[in-house]
């Protein structure tokens, strides 16, 4: 029988795995974030058997604090394809993290999401959910929403506001925005251009562009999704995916 999945429009990825992951001390003391296991398994690898299912065949992962824990547990696995960038010397933050690794990803347009991002589906796999309302000539990049009701663990004030188009705009300050950001996104090069000159910096520099020319667009994800931050999101997440893990 022919796959109802609307085909992917990349086959790369990048996880973003550097951050000092300060919230979830003390479990960070001797790991790094990614490495934080959820229902007997580190988070990394929550996304990263994510990714292979998709059928994404390469990821880019970058590190910076304990890196040899993640590089020795990527040599663990045979799928998808690691690459490593290296922050060592510094961290980068976001925005310097995707442009650090640009050599690296070797597509145009390719996924990114953050190591620490876990998610119940829709009806068809996230991945597969963004290439469906991709749009090369009208998007620098796509992120991916979710309603406060399906955002478990979370409770801040939201991100964004979607237009009938599904442009995005920010929440304004001291008000609430229906739609909180999953960490998930599918981003074309055209968003990493013309970088600060700084080498440390956040993706918001490059969103505020795009913003403004008109060029950031959401999705809003149709499954569940469950903030990981801090120790105390670990036993709600492993409930939500009893199920599933």
């Amino acid at each position: 029988m022919a796959s109802s999945k609307p085909p992917l429009v990349s086959d790369v990825a990048m996880v973003m795995a550097a951050g000092l992951g300060k919230r979830m001390r003390p479990l960070t003391a001797s790991r790094p974030k990614p490495m934080v296991k959820v229902a007997g398994k580190p988070l990394l690898d929550h996304a990263l058997d994510k990714i292979a299912d998709a059928g994404i065949a390469r990821v880019v992962v970058n590190v910076h604090y304990l890196p040899d824990h993640i590089e020795g547990h990527m040599h663990l696995r045979s799928r998808p394809q690691v690459t490593i960038s290296d922050e060592r010397e510094q961290l980068l933050e976001t925005g310097g993290g995707l442009v650090k690794a640009w050599p690296l990803i070797d597509a145009d347009p390719f996924f990114c999401l953050n190591s620490d991002a876990m998610w119940l589906d829709g009806p068809v796999d996230v991945f597969h959910e963004l290439s469906a309302a991709w749009d090369a000539e009208r998007m620098d990049a796509l992120l991916l929403m979710v309603p406060h009701k399906r955002a478990h663990n979370y409770r801040g004030k939201g991100d964004f506001h979607l237009d009938p188009h599904g442009r995005i705009s920010r929440r304004k300050s001291g008000r609430v925005a229906p739609y909180v950001f999953t960490g998930i996104q599918l981003v074309s090069k055209a968003l990493l251009r013309d970088p600060p000159a700084e080498a440390k910096f956040s993706t918001n520099i490059f969103w505020n562009r795009a913003i403004e020319d008109g060029r950031l667009y959401g999705v809003v994800h149709q499954g569940d999704w469950i903030e990981i931050g801090e120790p105390q999101h670990i036993a709600p997440a492993e409930a939500l995916f009893s199920d599933t893990l």
